[in-house]
């Protein structure tokens, strides 16, 4: 089934967005993605930090290429009270506001969340923060690599007494979906109640959350997960391992019944038979004499060898990939999973929102160059901002 419709279905939701770096550019990608007109508030002449990290695609960052296609850019100085009532004037007509700025901005600018939801009572306010409000903390600035080390991330990645940030940066990106969904929910909320509603996403929540299995480890047990590299510190046999042609392949085991089904793969019914190793938590204290037994068959087989074996077998497996081979992934290439969008120097590819309905249009907006639609917005709301700043009320 192809897209029926040539709207999304946020069409006619409008998000105004005071961001940078990723975890709320990400987050409001995806609102357009499903069709809201975003706009973008950037300081002029500068803009969002992401914008300047490098310029390898076509003139315009990486990073800024993947989080800000299909929006608007307004380059308004909020340090001009003259743009401030432009800013305030949007914010009277749209539907959603998504900040990251750093703590006390928004209060700084007279803007501050408390006074927004009462002045817009159908205002949806997206605030994401790095530590939370409240605490000895919430004043810091945070990064996706700051996060990760307070909150463990980075003790459980690696390997023993080499610790190391995942290279994807997961506080970001996390907090992006939690964004991402909870605006999806309030606004189906103010559908019912006709309430906005005021999100605060901290950072350092998510990442707390995405910790849960360690955590409870910890908490029940007193002992820490100890990394392993490529693997879980939590199951055994679990991990990379060489083939025969110099390549590496990924394989293990969730189960006890997976775990019986891999002794057969490997031609070891001793292992299968062995009550030392009948359960998980068994074979993780066990996992380097486990290790070695995969890897002395593995070191006797091809990847295509074992990619078929462990299909057969019902053993989940895979191929070590560099970025390179990601992007040339057949899976993704066969499956139409890429789309163009425009760039200020011309036309790249980009990969299709990980989820959407049958239905709906799949939209290629394009990234913006710093403030390509103040002159815009600033016609389409100026009005409005004269005429609060005339009576005295907001427009």
């Amino acid at each position: 089934m192809t897209a029926t419709r040539s709207e999304g279905p946020l069409a006619g939701i409008t998000v105004v967005t005071m961001e940078q770096a990723i975890s709320a550019p990400l987050a409001t990608r995806h609102l357009a993605d499903l069709g809201a007109r975003v706009i973008k508030v950037e300081n002029p002449g500068y803009g969002d930090s992401t914008r300047h990290y490098d310029s390898v695609v076509k003139g315009t960052s990486a990073h800024f290429t993947w989080l800000n296609y299909g929006k608007e850019s307004a380059a308004l100085n909020l340090k001009d009270p003259a743009d401030v009532e432009i800013l305030v004037a949007m914010l009277g007509r749209a539907d959603v506001l998504v900040s990251n700025m750093a703590p006390g901005a928004l209060d700084r600018l007279g803007l501050g969340i408390d006074s927004l939801a009462e002045r817009f009572p159908r205002l949806i306010i997206a605030d994401v923060s790095g530590y939370g409000k409240g605490g000895p903390a919430d004043h810091k600035r945070a990064y996706d690599l700051l996060i990760q080390a307070e909150t463990g991330s980075c003790a459980i990645t690696g390997t023993e007494g080499a610790p190391a940030k995942p290279g994807i940066p997961i506080a970001d990106i996390g907090t992006a979906v939690y964004v991402y969904s909870t605006v999806l929910a309030a606004l189906y909320d103010r559908d019912r109640t006709g309430a906005g509603a005021v999100i605060e996403v901290s950072m350092l929540d998510v990442v707390s959350e995405f910790m849960g299995f360690a955590l409870n480890q910890v908490i029940h047990t007193g002992v820490e997960p100890i990394p392993v590299g490529m693997g879980s510190p939590m199951i055994a046999p679990y991990g990379a391992y060489p083939t025969s042609d110099g390549q590496t392949a990924v394989l293990g085991t969730t189960s006890d019944r997976e775990w019986q089904r891999l002794c057969e793969m490997i031609d070891r019914p001793d292992l299968a038979a062995n009550e030392t190793y009948a359960h998980n938590d068994d074979r993780v204290v066990h996992r380097a004499e486990l290790d070695e037994a995969v890897a002395a068959w593995t070191r006797e087989h091809t990847l295509d060898e074992i990619a078929a074996a462990g299909d057969a077998a019902g053993i989940g497996n895979a191929r070590f990939n560099t970025v390179g081979d990601l992007a040339k992934h057949p899976q993704l290439s066969e499956r139409g999973r890429w789309r163009t969008i425009g760039t200020p120097g011309g036309e790249v590819p980009a990969l299709l929102p990980p989820a959407a309905a049958r239905s709906w249009p799949r939209l290629s907006g394009s990234v913006p160059a710093l403030g390509e639609h103040t002159d815009a917005v600033r016609g389409e709301f100026s009005q409005a901002a004269a005429s609060a700043t005339t009576s005295g009320e907001e427009a």
